[in-house]
């Protein structure tokens, strides 16, 4: 990466469209539910309050509403900066600047038995555990990619 393109910074949100979905397709399974278990009785529609499963939906849609909300919250970003990576939140941010990168390794195709799992290890000189990160994660993986791309390569010429 070029000084130049370094001083654009890039920022890439935590993709939360798949809280949004489940959330969704969860409702819209418990409103069915509701109305399918439902009887009527005498022109008014009453639902079954002492069927398990209204239960057993209900905590579910709940759950995902939640899990929903503080994802929202949360705003979980990765960016691209003169120092380096930056991967933070609403809360903090941790920077690993580009001298404590021993090497980035990108995932050539997916995984054979996860399509579309695209995945970048970043070996730090100071830790012994690679930090992985799922680019499908992320809002522009493939732009995501390219400037893994270019940081690889910047490594690998110092």
């Amino acid at each position: 990466m070029t000084e130049e393109q370094l001083k654009n910074k890039s920022v890439f949100r935590y993709n939360v469209a798949f809280y949004y979905q489940s959330t969704i397709i969860y409702f819209v399974a418990f409103a069915l539910y509701l109305i399918i278990r439902g009887q009527f009785v005498e022109g008014y529609y009453t639902v079954i309050t002492k069927d398990p499963i209204i239960y057993f939906f209900g905590i579910i849609v709940i759950i995902s509403v939640v899990a929903l909300i503080y994802n929202i919250y949360r705003n979980r970003y990765i960016e691209f900066n003169n120092e380096g990576v930056a991967f933070g939140d609403r809360f903090k941010s941790k920077v690993i600047r580009k001298d404590q990168i021993a090497e980035i390794k990108i995932s050539k195709k997916a995984n054979a038995r996860f399509p579309g799992l695209k995945l970048v290890r970043l070996k730090l000189k100071n830790r012994i555990r690679p930090v992985i990160i799922r680019l499908s994660d992320y809002e522009n993986d493939d732009e995501l990619i390219k400037r893994f791309s270019q940081l690889k390569d910047l490594i690998n010429k110092s």
